[in-house]
Order: structure tokens, then C-alpha cells, then sequence
């Protein structure tokens, strides 16, 4: 029972009339007033509205529009956002999201004391660049910093959109909008985003870049300090100077551009500071590093000096930051034999250049004419009939032997179905672009999914999935009704899946509790008839590539069907996999051998989908799986409580109380044979079902992929070759694509 006392002291009691808690106010008023605020802010006040105590101080694990993150530096008070302890214990978690006030602020995820993600310092526009911390026209940021406090809050600009924040168990802060149409919370953005949001993953002057396979390189005129570890991918020595810094010789200044600006709680901050002056303050000083104009609206002159090595750098290209680190002058200055080459190259290079010249004059003119003659096709696609109309894949450039029978869609009536793209028409948004709910005129609900300009993904993606989806018939398969091609405008229209996706289900707290065991049983066999279907019963033998939970999508009846096919590859005769330099994916999904040697096949998907089975067992996600006892990922977590007899705690506490048992125990023993190390050892999904369906003999199964045992000294012995100081389950340094 929530009580009020007459002295202004909020207290919960429990059933024998403990208090449990109470709420610390300190001041004593004659007449105190609770009150619920439209914002959410539960508050204890006087009648002149002054608060003596507020709910937003206390945000727990949840932070609304207007809760302050940040520090008093007069009371000492944190206000900060923690996980909980458990889905059953509300109590302070590992996880904590805070502001921290050293140096300049900057916001911080942290897993106990250790570093997990950092948003950047505050440039007047956003944190630094941080794709998980960026504005939008939904939402933007407030940061309040003077000599008393400093923190900052987020704000809604759409009155219609109701959004919180909340810091999830398995350490990820995700924010999510309300959804009236589902009743359900849609997931909007989370950090850490990807590999380079994990807190200095390359160490000092290491510089990450998500979409180069290896992430980490140095910076230019640095090098590895221990190039052997480097190479096998152990960035953990950084990098260094390729030649030292020395107070006594003259030292100068280089410029890098398009990257997220280092940890700054070893720097100085100094407003109204031209850039200009910002360098001679960092040439006076011998233990400045780097300098850096921090504002980038143009109204503020403000400088920031580093005082340290420089941590936790991103590359961002265009939309980055720019820096400048102190360097030997001879590393920045031309030698007296490169001014002799220099003479050359002024003769040399005119030549070269008209020619050069000639050739890219040549290519243009090719690609115009054929980009014409594209758009000449895709508009005598459009021109023909009205309204929903037949083409072939002529229209994508394809040959003859590729066309298709599908409709294409009119681009006002997508417009019209999705209410202009209305946001509160959204279902979610993955790597491919958003993806829109829409209602025909005869009543059919689709899903709209549009390709963003900005989309990781691009014409190739959607030219494959629209081949593959269309010639693919199976119940456990999403349905493709048609696409939209218009100018730079490409959508594929889908039949509307009521039930969303199945990580909408499986990674919330309160939506999981839905899927009992009949269910979770009915969708794992599903997926694997699905995966059958693909690998040896369809007219294209298939492997996906990308099968992971938000790409399993649940009808109205909880059938699941396979979707995206943007990454899929096909095979003709008795092929069953192939190598490829372009590795694709989502991390915590990818098999060994193809996310460190490009190798994919059928017992790739066999891979991802013992995978899947694990997290729909346990409930939580394979990537960021966290367990105090040890530093495995949720696969050798798995792994372990098998062999130690103890598979039944692994499973959700839900699922334990509905579920037979030895199904139980027989599911998680056939999702180990499929994530097993070598490939070789792996089921085939026609086995798996087998397996499913009957009580035949499991042979036992081997070490999972990316299992890595750890001795106390902190010695690693991986059983897929690689040393490193990472977690169990971010021991892949390939490039992800993100999904």
C-alpha cells in the first residue's frame, strides 16, 4: 500500500504493515500535497509548488521526457539510471547510465565500474556524433552546465508521440515510442549501436570503423604498439606515435577530419576561445595532446584540450568532428627528397591529369546513357495501367530469365495507405530503411518497407530480396504482395504480420511472459520448416544469411515466417555454400567460419538458428549476455550448464512452469549441435526436425562457436583461434553490416 503521512513522507508498505520504503524528505510543511503530473513526475509539494521531493530524482531504470540526467556539485546528488537486478528484482542492477561531470561532460553506460559505451561531448547539436544519441524531429536534447550543476534531459517535440527511455537488464539503454495502433512499445534506438559504440574498442589513437573489415586501424602517423597482438586482432596495446613527442624540438599540429571526438574527462574546456588561440594554449603546454573547437552551430568559440591519451575514437566521415593532435614537426613537414620528387610530379601530373581526365569524361557519359535508359524503362513500367499493375524484371535491368509475375504498387497510393508515412503509422526500422503500416482501399493491411537514401543497404539488396521473395511459396516465408519504384523511391510491400516480430516478444520484459512453451515449440518448428523449405525444397536452394529474431515475423495465429532476403544467396545443382569477401550480417548470429573466413553455407543458417533457439529458451540475447560467474557469451553459458547437468536453470522462469520438461531439456541439447565450432558437426535442418519430432538418440555435442575458456590470470584459449581482450561474445572482428 502506497501511504501518505501527514508530515509529507511518502511510504509503501507491505501486507503486515512494514514499510518497505519511503520517500527522503527532509523539509516539514503544515499542509503537504502528492501529486501525479501530467509528465509522470510523481511529486510531494507545498501550495506554492515547491517540490520537496519528485519521482523524477529517483528514475530507476526508466526515464521519461524531462528527467535529468547529470550531477549536483553542491549536494553531491547523482541522478543516474540503473538496470535492475533481475526481471523480479527492482534493486540496483550492473548497469548504469550517467553523466559524468570530469573534464568535460560527457554521458557514460557502465557495467559496474568498467566503461561499456560512451555518447561523446555535447558539440550544441548532439553527443558528439553518436548514432545512438542523435536527435531527431521527435526528440532533442537540453544541457544545463554551470559551476553548481550540470546534466542534461531529452524532450519530445511531437506532442502526439509518448517516448521513455529505459536501461535494460542485459545493458542496453533503448529508447522506445508508444504505439496506439499494437498497444505496445516500439523499440526506436538502442546503444551501444554496434561494435564501435563498445567503449574503447581500439584503444589509445586506435581509430574504429564499423564498416572496415578489420574495425580498428590506427591514425594516421601512428602505428601498433605491439603490431604481432594487433594483427590477431587484440587491439588492446592501441597505438602509438611512429615518432615521439619531445618539448625540446619543434612540434606541429595535423588535422583529422569525420570522427567522434575522444574521452574527455582528461581535458580542458574553455569558452569563448578561438581555435586558433585553443592551439597556442596546447603549443604551451608539453603535455597537450590534441585540441579540438568543440561548438559545430557556428555561434560559440569553444576549445577543448586534451590532456592524455586519446581514447575511444570513431571515424564518422562527413557528419564527424574535426581534431588536431600534436605530432613531431617531421612527420608533418616535406623532406629536401620529396621536394626533388615534388619537381617531377609538376610536370608529370598535368600530363596525367588531362588523361585522366579524358577517361572519367568517357565513363560519365557511358553511366548517363545507361542511367537514362534505366529510367526510360522504369517509367514505361509505371506508364502502363493504373493502380496495381503487372512487370517484369526487365524493369530492374535483369534478363529474360528472371521475370516475374508481381504487382507493382502506385506510389500515391502507398502515400495514401500510410498516411504520408505518418509516425504514428511506423512499425520499426532495421538496416533496409523504416517500415510502415498501411491500408489498402479494399481493406488489406500491409507493411511498407522503404529503402532509406542513407540505408546501409541499397539497390542490390532490394533487386534480391524482390527475386528471391517472389519466387518463394511457403507458409513459414512473409509474403511479398509487390513493390514501389519511383525516381529514388524503392519499396517492398509486404502482407501485415499482427503480431510483429519475434524479438518484439522475446527481449521485452513484459510482452515475454505471452509466449508459453506450446508457443515457443510451435514457432521453433516453424522457423525450421521454413529454413528446409529454403536450403532443399524450393527451385532455388537458399541460404539467408541473416536469420535472427527481428527477422522472424508472427502472424495473427504466432506462425512464424522467415523475412528479409536482402542478404540471401542462392545455388543451383548439389552447391551448398560458397566464400565471399563482403561478410553481411548481424553479430551474435554468424557462424564461425563465415564471419572470420567469408565461408557460408546451409550449416551457416543451421548456425543462426540453434541461436535463435537458445534465446527463445532463455530469454535473453546471444550479444550482450551478461552472467557474473564468468565472461561467456550466452552459447557458452549454455554450454556449460550442460555438461555440469544444470540445463533447466538456463531457461525462463515462465517458460519452466508450462513447458515438459524433457522437451525442454531435449531442445536445448539439439540448439547446442547447431551452434557447434566446425561446421562438419552441425545437423542438417532436415536432422533438426527430425530431432524435433521424435525421440531418436542425440550424439553429444562439442564446444560451441566462439566458446572461450578463461583461466583466473585472465589467459584466453579460444576455440576459434583468436586472442584478444573482449568479451565472450565479441570475439568476432569481422565487419557487420547493420540490419
Amino acid at each position: 500500500m502506497l501511504n501518505f503521512t501527514r508530515q509529507g513522507i511518502l511510504t509503501l508498505q507491505n501486507g503486515s504493515g512494514r514499510v518497505v520504503w519511503f520517500s527522503n524528505t527532509t523539509r516539514r510543511v503544515e499542509n503537504p500535497i502528492a501529486q501525479l503530473l501530467d509528465s509522470g513526475n510523481l511529486v510531494v509539494r507545498d501550495t506554492t509548488e515547491n517540490y520537496l521531493w519528485q519521482s523524477f530524482d529517483y528514475p530507476g531504470d526508466t526515464a521519461l521526457p524531462g528527467v535529468k540526467v547529470g550531477f549536483d556539485f553542491k549536494t553531491g546528488f547523482s541522478r543516474s539510471l540503473w538496470s535492475w537486478k533481475s526481471r523480479n528484482d527492482p534493486s540496483k542492477g550492473v548497469f548504469s547510465f550517467i553523466f559524468d561531470p570530469r573534464g568535460f561532460p560527457q554521458p557514460f553506460l557502465i557495467n559496474g565500474s568498467i566503461e561499456r559505451f560512451r555518447g561523446g561531448p555535447w558539440n550544441g547539436q548532439s553527443f558528439a556524433n553518436s548514432p545512438s544519441l542523435l536527435p531527431s524531429p521527435t526528440y532533442n536534447y537540453i544541457v544545463v552546465s554551470d559551476p553548481d550543476k550540470v546534466y542534461f534531459i531529452y524532450e519530445i517535440t511531437d506532442s502526439s508521440v509518448i517516448a521513455r527511455v529505459v536501461m535494460q537488464l542485459n545493458g542496453f539503454l533503448e529508447l522506445s515510442t508508444w504505439n496506439n495502433q499494437t498497444q505496445n512499445w516500439d523499440n526506436f534506438g538502442s546503444a551501444p549501436a554496434d561494435n564501435c559504440d563498445i567503449y574503447g574498442q581500439c584503444h589509445a589513437y586506435g581509430l574504429c570503423n564499423s564498416g572496415n573489415t578489420p574495425i580498428c586501424t590506427c591514425l594516421d602517423k601512428f602505428e601498433p604498439k605491439d603490431p604481432t597482438e594487433w594483427a590477431r586482432g587484440n587491439w588492446s596495446g592501441g597505438c602509438v606515435r611512429k615518432t615521439s613527442l619531445n618539448c625540446q624540438k619543434e612540434v606541429k599540429f595535423l588535422k583529422y577530419s569525420g570522427i567522434k571526438l575522444p574521452d574527455t574527462r582528461f581535458s580542458w574546456y574553455g569558452r569563448g576561445v578561438t581555435l586558433n588561440a585553443c592551439e597556442e594554449l596546447c603549443l604551451r603546454n608539453c603535455s597537450c595532446v590534441a585540441h579540438a573547437k568543440l561548438d559545430t552551430t557556428g555561434t560559440n568559440e569553444d576549445c577543448l584540450l586534451w590532456f592524455d591519451e586519446l581514447m575511444d575514437i570513431r571515424e564518422f566521415g562527413a557528419s564527424g568532428q574535426d581534431i588536431y593532435i600534436k605530432l613531431d614537426s617531421s612527420e608533418t613537414e616535406i623532406g629536401n627528397s620529396s621536394k626533388e620528387k615534388l619537381k617531377v610530379l609538376r610536370i608529370s601530373l598535368p600530363l596525367a591529369a588531362l588523361s585522366l581526365l579524358s577517361t572519367l569524361c568517357l565513363i560519365l557519359y557511358k553511366r548517363q546513357k545507361k542511367k537514362k535508359k534505366e529510367e526510360e524503362q522504369n517509367q514505361q513500367c509505371f506508364s502502363e495501367g493504373r493502380g496495381i499493375r503487372s512487370f517484369e524484371m526487365s524493369c530492374f535491368n535483369e534478363s529474360k530469365d528472371d521475370d516475374l509475375d508481381l504487382p507493382l504498387f502506385d506510389f500515391a497510393t502507398i502515400l495514401d495507405a500510410t498516411n504520408n508515412f505518418s509516425l504514428n503509422k511506423k512499425l520499426g526500422e532495421g538496416g533496409f530503411g523504416p517500415v510502415y503500416k498501411g491500408m489498402l482501399k479494399d481493406g488489406q493491411e500491409i507493411a511498407v518497407k522503404r529503402l532509406s537514401r542513407y540505408s546501409a543497404q541499397g539497390t542490390d539488396e532490394f533487386k534480391n530480396e524482390v527475386i528471391f521473395i517472389a519466387k518463394l511459396q511457403h507458409r513459414n516465408l512473409v509474403k511479398l504482395l509487390g513493390c514501389c519504384i519511383q525516381a529514388e523511391e524503392k519499396m517492398l510491400i509486404y502482407e501485415y504480420m499482427p503480431n510483429n516480430s519475434l524479438d518484439w516478444f522475446l527481449f521485452d520484459t513484459d510482452r515475454w511472459s505471452l509466449l508459453d512453451w506450446p508457443k515457443c515449440f510451435h514457432i521453433i518448428n516453424g522457423i525450421a520448416r521454413g529454413l528446409i523449405y529454403l536450403h532443399q525444397d524450393s527451385r532455388l536452394r537458399i541460404i539467408h544469411r541473416d536469420l535472427k529474431p527481428s527477422n522472424v515475423l508472427l502472424d495473427i495465429d504466432m506462425n512464424p515466417k522467415i523475412s528479409d532476403f536482402g542478404m540471401a544467396r542462392s545455388f543451383g545443382g548439389n552447391e551448398t555454400g560458397a566464400m565471399t569477401t563482403r561478410v553481411v550480417g548481424t553479430y551474435g548470429y554468424m557462424s564461425p567460419e563465415y564471419a572470420e573466413e567469408g565461408k557460408f553455407s546451409v550449416k551457416s543458417d543451421v548456425f543462426s538458428f540453434g541461436v535463435l533457439v537458445l534465446e527463445i529458451l532463455s530469454g535473453t540475447r546471444n550479444r550482450g549476455f551478461f552472467h557474473p560467474d564468468h565472461h561467456h557469451n550466452l552459447l557458452g553459458h549454455v554450454w556449460i550448464y550442460f555438461k555440469e547437468g544444470r540445463v533447466l536453470e538456463v531457461i525462463t522462469t515462465h517458460l519452466r512452469e508450462s513447458c515438459n520438461l524433457s522437451e525442454v531439456e531435449r531442445l536445448v541439447h539439439v540448439g547446442l549441435l547447431c551452434v557447434q565450432q566446425c561446421q562438419e558437426d552441425r545437423p542438417s535442418m532436415s536432422s533438426v526436425v527430425l530431432m524435433l519430432s521424435s525421440d531418436i538418440p542425440l550424439p553429444l555435442p562439442k564446444e560451441p562457436g566462439f566458446f572461450t575458456s578463461r583461466s583466473q590470470f585472465g589467459e584466453v584459449n579460444s576455440s576459434s583461434g583468436k586472442l584478444g581482450e573482449h568479451s565472450g561474445n565479441e570475439l568476432s572482428i569481422t565487419l557487420l553490416d547493420a540490419r
